[in-house]
C-alpha cells in the first residue's frame, strides 16, 4: 500500500509539473529595495487570474518562477459576499504565494498557468485556531515562532474553587519553537504546562501575565495605559499553507472616560518572525475621535529564575522598539514592534511595558508589525542580528514589492 500511495504521489507531481497550459498570467514583482527580502508575499488579485485564464480554479493551477520552478501558493476569499453561482471560478479573493529576494535583486517574474491535473497539496506552514480545551485560548503560529491570546474562560472567577486558572490579561503570549514544522496542537495534546521544557522542538518561556506581552494594545493618555480584557470573538478568515489570517474582537473598556472597543485582525505570513496586525478601535461612547495608542513588550517576561538581562533598543528611524532578553540557561528571546513612520508618536514606559506610541483614528484600522525571535532556533543568536532583522522589517514595510500582471494568450 505505502509503494502503490508513492507511485501516485509521483504520477501526480510530474502531471503537475509537465501539464500544458491554456492561457497564461505573467507576474512581476518589483523591489525597491537592495537589501535581501526573504520569504517575500507576493499577492495577485484573483480577478487578474479570471481575466487571463477563464474558468480558472484554485486546484488546478501552477505558479512558476523565471527558471520554470513550481511554487507552492494559496488562494484566498475573505469577503463572504464573493458568489459564484454559475462556477466560473470568479469568488476567489487573492492568489499567494513567495520568493526569496537575494540581496540586489531588483524583479522577479513568475506565471501562473492553468492545469488539467489537480495541484499537489502544499505542506503548511502557518496555523492558526481556537483552543477550547485549554481554557478558550486562540493560537497561531509560524515555521519561526508561535504564539497565543487568552479568552473570557480564562478570566471567568474560579466560583467553584476547582482550582481554576484565573487571568486578566489581553496580551500576546511567545511560545519559542526551534522547528520548522507545526507545534501547537502538539504540545496542546501534551497537556498543559508540559511545554515550559523544551524537549527539542521549543518550549513557552515568556511570562505575560497582565503585561501587553509581545505587541499588546491599550489607549495612552499621557502617563497610563488603559487595557481591554480577554478576547471576546474570534474568526478565521484564512489558514495555509503560506498565510493565516484571523480577527479577534474585544468588548469595549473603559479609557479615560471614553468607552473604546477594539478588532484585531492578524496577517500571519510563513518564514517571518514578526506578524502584521491591524488594530481597529472604536469609540462607543464619549467625545472625540483622535486616539493614542500604546504598543508594548514586556519588560519582565522571563522567570524569576533565569536572572534575566533586558537591553531595550528604541529606534525613531524605524518607528520601532526590540527587546533583547539574555536568560541564564534558555538562551536569548528578541521582541519587537514596528508602526508606520506617518502613525509613530514617539516612545514610553510603564511598570510593566515598553510602550511605542501611535496615532489613530476611531474606527480606521492601525496597522503594524510585532513579533518574536528565539536564539535557539539558530538565526538570532546575537542581540545586533535581532536588532538588524527588525531594521530590515521596518524597511521592508516602508517599501512594498510592486506587482504588476500582464496577460499572455
Amino acid at each position: 500500500m505505502k509503494i502503490a500511495h508513492t507511485l501516485v504521489v509521483i504520477a501526480a507531481l510530474v502531471a503537475f509539473n509537465h501539464a500544458p497550459a491554456a492561457g497564461t498570467l505573467t507576474v512581476t514583482a518589483v523591489n525597491p529595495l537592495d537589501i535581501a527580502r526573504p520569504a517575500e508575499t507576493i499577492t495577485v488579485p484573483w480577478k487578474a487570474i479570471a481575466k487571463a485564464i477563464p474558468g480558472a480554479r484554485l486546484q488546478h493551477l501552477a505558479v512558476r518562477d523565471s527558471a520554470g520552478r513550481s511554487l507552492p501558493y494559496q488562494v484566498t476569499n475573505i469577503a463572504p459576499e464573493a458568489k459564484d453561482p454559475k462556477n466560473l471560478g470568479v469568488a476567489y479573493g487573492v492568489l499567494i504565494f513567495q520568493h526569496d529576494f537575494a540581496a540586489g535583486e531588483k524583479s522577479a517574474a513568475f506565471t501562473v498557468e492553468r492545469l488539467e491535473a489537480v495541484a499537489p497539496v502544499f505542506p503548511t506552514k502557518v496555523f492558526a485556531r481556537y483552543v477550547p480545551e485549554r481554557l478558550d485560548d486562540f493560537a497561531w503560529e509560524t515555521d519561526k515562532i508561535a504564539h497565543r491570546i487568552y479568552g473570557q474562560a480564562l478570566a471567568a472567577p474560579d466560583l467553584d474553587k476547582t482550582g481554576k486558572e484565573v487571568l486578566v490579561s489581553s496580551g500576546i503570549d511567545v511560545w519559542c519553537k526551534r522547528v520548522s514544522y507545526p507545534i501547537v496542537d502538539r504540545w496542546y495534546n501534551k497537556g498543559h504546562d508540559h511545554y515550559h521544557k523544551d524537549e527539542g522542538e521549543g518550549m513557552d518561556m515568556y511570562a505575560v501575565g497582565t503585561s501587553r506581552g509581545c505587541g499588546g494594545t491599550g489607549i495612552w493618555d499621557g502617563r497610563t495605559l488603559s487595557v481591554s480584557s480577554n478576547y471576546h470573538g474570534w474568526k478565521v478568515l484564512a489558514n495555509g499553507p503560506i498565510r493565516a489570517i484571523f480577527e479577534l474582537t474585544y468588548d469595549a473598556w473603559d479609557a479615560g472616560g471614553r468607552k473604546v472597543a477594539e478588532t484585531k485582525r492578524f496577517t500571519v505570513d510563513a518564514g517571518h518572525n514578526l506578524d502584521q496586525i491591524e488594530s481597529t478601535f472604536t469609540v462607543v461612547e464619549g467625545a472625540g475621535t483622535d486616539l493614542t495608542v500604546g504598543i508594548g513588550l514586556d519588560k519582565h517576561s522571563a522567570d524569576a529564575n533565569q536572572d534575566a538581562k533586558v537591553q531595550l533598543t528604541a529606534n525613531p528611524d524605524a518607528s520601532s522598539i526590540a527587546l533583547w532578553v539574555l536568560h541564564k540557561t534558555e538562551g536569548s528571546l528578541g521582541t519587537a514592534v514596528i508602526v508606520p513612520k506617518e502613525n509613530f508618536a514617539g516612545f514610553a514606559e510603564d511598570e510593566q511595558n515598553q510602550l511605542v506610541l501611535a496615532k489613530a483614528v476611531s474606527g480606521r484600522p492601525l496597522c503594524y508589525l510585532a513579533g518574536a525571535g528565539w536564539s535557539k532556533a539558530g538565526e538570532f543568536t546575537t542581540k545586533q542580528a535581532w536588532d538588524d532583522y527588525v531594521a530590515e522589517c521596518a524597511a521592508r514595510m516602508r517599501a512594498p514589492v510592486q506587482v504588476s500582471c500582464t496577460s499572455v494568450p
